[in-house]
């Protein structure tokens, strides 16, 4: 009873204000209880816009910085691409407390769209590079200006209504997923076009002489066509006057809101369900930012450094194959598992089985023909749907750890030291790919079975987190 007449006290005192935003839109979904299709699209599309540049580069990144002629020996590549790979997020992290400052005090909408522009302009830039330096400032200005993931996070809770805000919230972290693999798809498909379609592209043309601008101009036009559409973008953000007229609205109903609205916001660095939540976040993201760049820069290595040979478009290939599985499994799969072990388990689990498949890896590569390629696609459906299946289950343990009132901030603070740790894993990722290839004759984990173990070691530390204490339930 108690519960009831709280909820009819605030529907009474519900009050909408003429010229806000924000007030327009909720007494929009008021009268309008049904799935809300167009918002779920507007979600999907922007935040998958936002997602492809950040692992597009990897299937071509080798590549690329070879013929930057910036490395003096071909082991040295690996660990040059990493700080290029390390860039975007970087420049995330040094802005992520800043987006979402601004999209607190002049809206979502602004930021998604100035988003959206950064990446049609810096992701065709960088596209673009003649040197080393180019390609490493353009991906850094695209991390610091694409400050779309934090706010957008926050806008999938509040333009829905209540009963689909989960459903928001799904929508983002698998349109996040999607785009990490789709992105290297686009761009182990189409990089170096001269070479592949020489048919149509001539190598005096303009994608002859820059071999890796045709992915990140796919990319960028459907940025500026998801930029065009934001235009029609309902804004969330409640923007009250306070003007007289208001303020003697609220004043007579100032008594009955007193009750419902004197519960004290809880420091979010104290919530320790969420704190926990978020640093588990951050290990298994940079462990999955690690594979991503490893997995490209390995695969496309030469033999004789332990590499596969594949070209980019092999890449891309596996990869396209495992976004279609990916999508399947976060569709249809994910919400079935969550829903009888839960999320936690769900991660736990995840983690505990992708640490004898990595360490399969080396032995895979010792195979050839179509052999090899059966078991890669195979290896690397599990590994991408166990990977998105431990991101999706910290990301709803997050939002069900703290009120909705704080879910923007607490996004803020997750996006920041996740950007951080994503950063470092390129780097590192690819400093260590690096420095295995010098000690093929090792006689402790030669070569690329030093990279895959400490992969290893990574993500049994992500698995211990997940335990009690210090993951408790929210």
């Amino acid at each position: 009873m108690a519960e009831e007449s709280r909820e009819s006290l605030l529907k009474e005192t519900k009050v909408y204000y003429e010229n806000c935003p924000g007030c327009k839109l909720d007494k929009y979904n008021e009268t309008h209880p049904g799935l809300p299709i167009r918002g779920l699209i507007y979600v999907w599309i922007i935040v998958l816009t936002s997602a492809l540049p950040i692992s597009s580069l990897f299937p071509f990144l080798y590549f690329m910085v070879k013929d930057f002629h910036i490395a003096k020996r071909e082991e040295d590549i690996s660990f040059y691409s990493g700080f290029i790979g390390a860039a975007f997020m970087l420049g995330r992290a040094c802005t992520s407390v800043f987006w979402g400052l601004v999209a607190d005090r002049y809206g979502r909408k602004p930021v998604i769209i100035l988003g959206t522009i950064a990446v049609v302009t810096f992701n065709t830039l960088f596209g673009l590079s003649v040197n080393y330096w180019m390609a490493i400032i353009t991906r850094f200005l695209l991390g610091c200006l694409n400050g779309v993931l934090g706010p957008i996070k926050a806008y999938a809770v509040e333009v829905f209504r209540t009963e689909y805000q989960a459903l928001g919230v799904s929508t983002v972290s698998t349109a996040i997923g999607i785009g990490l693999i789709v992105g290297p798809a686009i761009g182990g498909y189409f990089a170096q076009p001269a070479d592949k379609f020489p048919e149509i592209f001539s190598k005096n043309s303009l994608f002859g002489r820059f071999p890796y601008f045709l992915p990140c101009l796919c990319i960028s036009l459907m940025a500026f066509g998801v930029t065009i559409a934001s235009i029609w973008l309902p804004e969330t953000l409640h923007k009250h006057n306070d003007s007289v007229e208001a303020l003697e609205t609220t004043a007579k109903k100032t008594d009955q809101k007193t009750e419902v609205e004197k519960t004290p916001k809880k420091n979010l660095l104290r919530n320790w369900p969420l704190m926990s939540s978020i640093l588990t976040y951050c290990v298994f993201s940079l462990h999955s930012m690690a594979y991503t760049e490893i997995f490209s820069l390995w695969a496309t290595s030469p033999r004789k450094l332990w590499g596969l040979s594949y070209t980019s478009e092999d890449v891309g290939q596996i990869l396209t194959i495992s976004g279609c599985s990916l999508f399947v499994f976060q569709s249809f799969l994910y919400p079935y598992i969550e829903k009888m072990i839960g999320a936690t388990v769900a991660a736990r689990i995840s983690g505990v089985l992708t640490i004898p498949l990595l360490t399969a890896y080396p032995y895979i590569a010792m195979l050839s023909g179509f052999t090899l390629y059966f078991l890669l696609n195979v290896a690397s459906i599990i590994k991408n749907v166990l990977s998105t299946a431990i991101i999706t289950g910290l990301l709803l343990i997050q939002s069900r750890a703290v009120e909705q009132n704080q879910r923007g901030a607490a996004n803020g603070i997750a996006m920041t030291l996740m950007s951080l740790f994503k950063a470092v894993g390129p780097a590192a990722g690819g400093a260590i790919l690096s420095w295995s290839q010098t000690r093929l004759d090792a006689s402790f984990l030669p070569g690329t079975h030093m990279v895959f173990f400490l992969l290893n070691v990574v993500d049994a530390i992500g698995v211990l987190m997940t335990f009690k204490p210090f993951l408790p339930t929210p």
